[in-house]
């Protein structure tokens, strides 16, 4: 009996598998400030602060540097990373709103005027993944 209570507690989890998703950040300017990403679920709201369903920080490496998100579910993600040389946890931008921060994004890059769209930055998370993303 103990091991068909055992069994039932266990099939939620069967389903609900976790992914990893490993990033290496490559054009990193120096060793100043953050790397700072955020992880999107829908067109929606693409790059918007309050639509971000994931983000965080970690110390920049000159060169590349290495983010590690843990804890994703099966799904289709796009991520905006960029570069916080000051630390002051805001992407800068000029006047125009243009970024004077390095900034990329996962499988696309900026345009011309403005940045892809969540289409073009959508990567399928199905497994535990490995991305590269340019910094520009």
């Amino acid at each position: 009996m103990w091991k068909i209570v055992v069994l039932m507690l266990a099939i939620p989890h069967f389903g609900m598998a976790q992914q990893t998703l490993k990033i290496d950040v490559q054009g990193v300017r120096n060793s100043e400030g953050t790397i700072s990403y955020a992880v999107y679920t829908e067109s929606e709201g693409f790059l918007k602060l309050e639509n971000v369903y994931r983000s965080d920080s970690i110390k920049a490496v000159q060169g590349t540097t290495h983010l590690v998100i843990e804890n994703l579910p099966k799904g289709d993600y796009a991520l905006a990373v960029f570069h916080d040389e000051n630390g002051n946890a805001i992407l800068d931008t000029n006047w125009l709103g243009i970024p004077r921060e390095d900034i990329g994004f996962s499988n696309a890059r900026m345009k011309t005027f403005g940045p892809p769209s969540f289409e073009e930055c959508t990567i399928p998370v199905h497994e535990n993944s490995s991305i590269i993303v340019w910094l520009e």
